[in-house]
């Protein structure tokens, strides 16, 4: 049984990974249901405290939220509008679709542009929104990462 746990916990790590890069997965709170599957294995020093278990899932859940915040945050303080913000999301989406990697990281910057410019602002304000919506789902991006990277190196110390 623990080696069938050891194999859920490990798909759930690489797919909490997975989730940090696309959006419609969530990145850390899939990682941290990987370690607190290990944790209930007997693998290497696979028992954490309550605390530590409580305060990463606290973690995992604020980053979580954080990341749909931060892209609207940056797109407003860049001058945004709700059009901007759409145009962000719906970029991200249609890029996933059709670009893959390459479309998760140029279609907010390019759904926001269009957003922004269906709305009636020039193109200076159009790219400069799109540009904050841009460096707002990568700051998004680096901080599901880091809290993902971080639970997986707990993980492995873990099981090693």
């Amino acid at each position: 049984m623990d080696y069938f746990l050891l194999a859920i916990a490990i798909i759930l790590i690489l797919v909490g990974l997975l989730g940090c890069i696309l959006p419609i997965i969530p990145g850390p709170p899939i990682s941290f249901l990987g370690i607190l599957v290990l944790h209930f294995t007997k693998f290497g020093e696979s028992e954490y405290s309550t605390n530590f278990l409580l305060i990463l899932a606290f973690v995992a859940i604020i980053v979580t939220v954080m990341d749909y915040i931060v892209p609207i945050w940056g797109t407003k303080k860049f001058g945004g509008s709700k059009a901007g913000m759409w145009g962000a999301t719906i970029g991200m989406i249609i890029g996933m679709i059709f670009l893959g990697p390459l479309g998760l990281i140029l279609g907010p910057l390019v759904g926001a542009i269009i957003g922004e410019s269906i709305k009636g602002a020039n193109n200076k304000d159009a790219f400069r929104a799109g540009l904050g919506a841009f460096l707002g789902f990568l700051f998004g991006v680096g901080l599901k990462l880091a809290v993902s990277i971080y639970i997986t190196w707990h993980f492995i110390k873990g099981v090693f």
